[in-house]
């Protein structure tokens, strides 16, 4: 493959549709083909290529990849000698860090992570479990979960687990208690450390992470527009909490101004009735695709 193409890999499973929808709101379309995992992309500049994220940091670690999206979890779990590029919290429920927590069941007499010495502890991560329990050197037998992580407590197949969360309400839904945390991860941009030596390789994936940080950073912002009295702005500039300084525009009639406003989503709610009563008209609020 010519230089000048970045070998890119999509995180298969619960991140791709959120992920193709980040790449989307950055201005570039992937199109997915069923069974097919070399997605299309409106860009001829990128060739990607669809992977597991437990199996992403290998590929780029070899070079298989030059870069991709993959868990925190999966890169630490492979060891990968990966150049770590930019961290993006988003997940395809919410966008918040995701926890690999210790649980056990509800009515068990274990209660701390020493209580667990000499026990049986089910898990998909197994390298960062091992390692867990040895930096506490507590002895205990680690097994490999294929699925159904939480059923191996309640079956009785193992005294307790370690699996991934967000909120933690299937772990409760499931009658099990979280006893520690192991780690607190969230999804990262890598990159093969041959490719991001690469000059021209390296301005691309960084071309790539500024436009997927400022998606992201956008989902949590809005842009505002209204026309007030002039004599009514220093009122309103004590209510808008802008991104930076308001951007304010004369209007022919010189009584009045245009203001325009980035807010977090958060406290538009609140914020547009008090703009009303401090005199402001003609509001406009309306989403960002990207704040760079």
């Amino acid at each position: 493959m010519a230089d000048n193409v970045l070998k890119f890999g999509i995180p298969k499973g619960s991140l791709e549709e959120a992920t193709l929808a980040l790449f989307a709101k950055s201005g570039w379309k992937i199109s997915m083909r069923h069974r097919n995992y070399f997605p299309e992309v409106d860009d001829p500049e990128l060739a990607m290529s669809l992977c597991r994220p437990q199996e992403m940091a290998g590929y780029i670690d070899e070079g298989i990849l030059d870069c991709g999206l993959t868990g925190k979890d999966w890169t630490l779990e492979n060891e990968a000698d990966v150049e770590i590029v930019a961290d993006l919290i988003y997940s395809k429920m919410s966008n918040r860090p995701a926890r690999w927590v210790l649980a056990v069941a509800g009515d068990s007499p274990y209660h701390k992570p020493e209580d667990l010495a000499g026990k049986r502890i089910a898990t998909e991560i197994l390298g960062l479990t091992r390692r867990y329990f040895a930096d506490k050197g507590i002895p205990v037998t680690v097994a490999y979960s294929w699925g159904a992580t939480e059923g191996k407590v309640i079956e009785g197949l193992a005294d307790a687990i370690v699996e991934i969360t967000e909120t933690g309400a299937t772990i409760r839904a499931n009658g099990l208690r979280i006893i520690d945390e192991v780690l607190v991860t969230n999804t990262q941009l890598i990159a093969n450390k041959t490719a991001w030596a690469n000059p021209w390789k390296r301005r691309k994936i960084e071309q790539i992470t500024m436009l997927l940080q400022g998606a992201l950073r956008a989902e949590a912002l809005v842009g505002v527009k209204m026309n007030a009295p002039k004599a009514n702005l220093d009122a309103i500039l004590k209510l808008v909490p802008a991104l930076n300084s308001p951007t304010i525009a004369h209007l022919q009639d010189e009584r009045w101004i245009s203001l325009e406003i980035v807010i977090e989503t958060k406290v538009v709610r609140d914020l547009l009735p008090q703009l009303v009563e401090a005199g402001a008209e003609g509001i406009i609020e309306y989403p960002l695709n990207k704040v760079i």
